[in-house]
Order: structure tokens, then sequence, then C-alpha cells
């Protein structure tokens, strides 16, 4: 081919390249970066590491570190309320996992976070009723909770965080949450009518602020500008809700066991005890010291809050260091549902709670009481074994405002005929959960019966066991 032709074959190829990638970029075939809108709020300090947008292949410690810290944002939305033409939603039960919080551990010899956790509507995140919910916490006296609830304030108000409070990060999730709450529940199926009382309602909350005020949070913009008077807030002393039924051997003797697992597999890591020993030199402390201090929590607040990890004249603790601990934390997580310790562990942890909540769900259906809404604010130790003994071994670890719902649901023909949704952070998980997986949400009924329900909480949760009832479970050494 002579030059001159070979100029117009390569000028005329390099053309049709460049329109067809136009066309696919226009078509979105080709990914573009994305933009964001408020440029002007952008801050000028340099961040940890980039927020990744779309979920990896493998799992990556970053990723699930940004999905943990569960950073507000606009476009959230929930697959809560949804079911069948005419089906009638009775009731809805949630539990929750407290808000963001300042960490409940110190590096030794390294400078705390400086997070403010006092409320300004005006600082980032925020949200629209935050200057409201302010207001309306303010006038709380008037409300009524038990003695030791309310001896606790009704918001955070350090502008130096104490040690594991919840910071405006966390107030401002669970009014996400509970806006999403009220857009389903009280727009779209009027669960609670206008006229609703303290007697529609059930609510508990450990005796820690961060639970306490991150319900408020959920309530206020559920219900806003609720009136102190018809709402009563009970405390739970126990973190798995086990209230009057805690006396279980057992349960203990797996939880030791699990504890044992987790101490097997954290001196079999060598890269691991590698990066506390480095971790060690850096801040100046012998080894066992800086890992009795539990570095992952104090770095995962830094993470969060786009804080640089600490420093000291011998350098400073960077994201390789974070990389292998939140690694390990996430092998562990993996083998603690292969081994079955834990899920053993969390049947007998849960039963309470969960026969708590199939009671209630039968009271209502028969019209034995009226507390369609019930909240339980609580910690990631109370969800994660709530999400394991359901059978969500896929779920993720419990990230900051981390919500599951159960509803009551019935068909429009039949009285009789009850139905269950579990979902978490909004997600519908009820065909993952071990007692429904068999049933086909594409058969005459799409969704899961309640029965199934029920039969799984009375009895076949105390089949591993080779019991019939919880008690009997609790007590019968199976070794």
């Amino acid at each position: 081919m002579v030059p001159r032709n070979r100029f117009f074959f390569l000028l005329a190829v390099a053309a049709v390249l460049a329109i067809l990638s136009l066309s696919l970029q226009f078509l979105h075939l080709i990914p573009t970066p994305p933009v964001r809108e408020d440029r002007q709020n952008v801050k000028s300090r340099k961040r940890i590491m980039p927020v990744p947008h779309t979920e990896p292949p493998v799992i990556d410690p970053v990723y699930e570190a940004y999905a943990y810290c569960n950073i507000p944002n606009n476009t959230e939305r929930g697959m809560e309320g949804h079911s069948p033409p005419d089906y009638k939603l009775l009731s809805v039960q949630v539990m929750i996992r407290h808000g963001d919080r300042y960490p409940l551990y110190a590096i030794p010899k390294t400078k705390k976070p400086a997070i403010d956790c006092t409320l300004v509507p005006s600082r980032k995140p925020s949200h629209p009723q935050l200057a409201a919910f302010l207001s309306h916490m303010s006038k709380g006296s008037k409300g009524r909770m038990d003695n030791v609830l309310s001896g606790l304030p009704r918001f955070p108000s350090h502008s130096v965080c104490e040690m594991g409070e919840l910071t405006q990060t966390g107030v401002v999730q669970h009014l996400r949450n509970g806006q999403l709450l009220r857009d389903t529940y009280i727009k779209k199926h009027t669960l609670l009518p206008d006229s609703w009382t303290s007697k529609h309602l059930y609510i508990e909350s450990t005796g820690k602020s961060r639970t306490l005020q991150s319900g408020l949070a959920l309530l206020y913009s559920l219900l806003p500008e609720f009136d102190w008077q018809k709402i009563y807030i009970r405390h739970q002393w126990s973190s798995i809700f086990c209230s009057s039924s805690c006396d279980c051997p057992m349960r203990n003797h797996y939880l030791e066991e699990e504890q044992r697992r987790q101490y097997s597999l954290r001196v079999k890591n060598s890269l691991l005890e590698q990066t506390y020993v480095d971790m060690a030199k850096i801040v100046g402390v012998p080894t066992r010291l800086l890992r009795a201090s539990n570095p992952i929590d104090s770095l995962l607040c830094h993470f969060c809050h786009n804080i640089s990890f600490p420093c000291t004249q011998k350098g400073c603790i960077g994201l390789e260091h974070f990389n292998v601990i939140k690694s390990h934390q996430l092998g562990d997580e993996k083998e603690r549902h292969e081994t079955k310790v834990y899920y053993r562990y969390s049947l007998l942890a849960t039963h309470p709670i969960l026969n708590q909540t199939v009671t209630r769900m039968q009271r209502i259906a028969e019209g034995r009481s009226e507390e369609v809404f019930a909240l339980f604010s609580a910690h990631d130790v109370t969800v994660a074994p709530l999400l394991a003994a359901l059978g969500l071994s896929e779920a993720r670890f419990p990230r900051f405002a981390a919500r599951i719902v159960f509803e009551l649901w019935r068909a429009p023909k039949d009285k009789k005929s009850l139905f269950v949704r579990v979902l978490y952070n909004g997600e519908d998980v009820t065909f993952q959960t071990s007692f429904c997986q068999k049933h086909s949400r594409r058969s005459s009924q799409p969704l899961c019966p309640f029965q199934n329900f029920m039969n799984f909480v009375k009895k076949d949760m105390f089949a591993i066991f080779n019991s019939t009832n919880y008690y009997d479970a609790c007590h019968r050494r199976a070794f």
C-alpha cells in the first residue's frame, strides 16, 4: 500500500473508532467516573483512600470498611413495605444497631481522634430534621422511661467526644433510617393511626446513651414532633435482649468455645502478629499492650471520619497496618460461619428475643394486642447473633445503624393466612433465612408463611441440640 493510501486508511479507521467510542459512552456501555455535584464543598484535606463506587469482585478490606462506616447518603432506598397487591401490613418490629460512635478504646501514647460530638445542623453530614430533633430532645424532660434511661442524655453534646459517645454522623444515620421507615410504614401503609397512643408502640433500649439516642433519632423522624407523653422507653439490661430468660449455661459454653476459636486463629496469623509488633514499635509500647487496646476500633474511627492515622516520632500507623487487621477480621467472620460454634451460640442467645417477636405477632393477628410497631435499640453483639441464628450467613457484619425488620402480613381473602418478611438494611432476605429457603417465592403464596417462622422459633431452633425446647437445650450438655 502506498504511503498516501495508507494515511487515508488509518485516518478512516481512527474516525470510525472515535464515533464508536462516543456511541458506547452515550449508551452507557463504557463506564465513566462519577462526577460529584457538590464540588464547592469538597474538603481540601487528602482522603485516606478514594471512596470506592462499585463492589470489588473479591473481598477488599477497604471496601468492607467503607460499608461498615455507613456514611449517610441521599440515594439509599429500602424494600420495606413491599408486598403483593391487597395484602395488609399488620405489624413491624425493628432491631437496630446504634449509629456511628467514638471509639471505646484508645491506642496508647497517640493522640485521640479530634471529633466534635455536639450537633450542628450546618456541619456535614446533616439532615433536614436535625435542628428540629435537637429542639425536641431539649423538651424531653416529660418523656417516660425506666429509671436507668431517664438519667441519660437524650442527645450527644460534648465538644470533645467521650469514649463510646454517639457522633453527629450516628444521629444522622438514624434520622435517615426513621425517614425511610416513615415513608413506607406511616405514609404508604398507615401502620399507625393519626390518633396513635402508647399502646401502639413498644420501645426498648440498652442502658447506653448511644443506643437511647439512636432510638430517639429514629423515632423522631418516624413520628416527627411526637408527644413525649405517648411513648414509654423500657430498659433492657442484657445486650442480647434475653430479658427474664437469660439463664442458659450452654449458651455461655458455646461463647467460650467461640472465643477460643478466635484466639487460635489470631495466634496462627503470623502477618497479623508482625503487624502488631510494627505498630507497637511506632507508638513505643509492648506488643501485648498494643494488642490489648484493640487498635482496629480506634483506626476505624479515623477511617470513617477521614482523619489521618496516628503518628509518632518513630513513624505513622498506615493503611497497610489497617488492611492486615481488617483482613483478619473478615477471615475470622468467614471461619466463624464455617465452624458452626458461633451458630449454636447464636441460636441460644437469640431465642428469647425471637420468641418475643413471634408471640407479639400472634397476639396482633388474634386482635389481643395493638403494639403494631416495636423498636429495639441495641449493639453489634445483638444484631450479629440474630443474623446468624436466622441462617443469614452471607450477611455482612452489622454496620453502624444497621437494621433488621420483621413484617407481619395478612392475605386479602383469608384472614388466617399470615406471612412474614425479614429485611436487613433494606434488603429482603426472607428467602435466605433457614426457615424459608425451601419456600418458593413463585408459588401460589409469594410470601413466606408465618407458620414457617413460628415453627422455627418454637421447635426447629433446638434440633441441632437434640432438644425440643429452650430450657432443655440450655441445660443439656452436648459433650
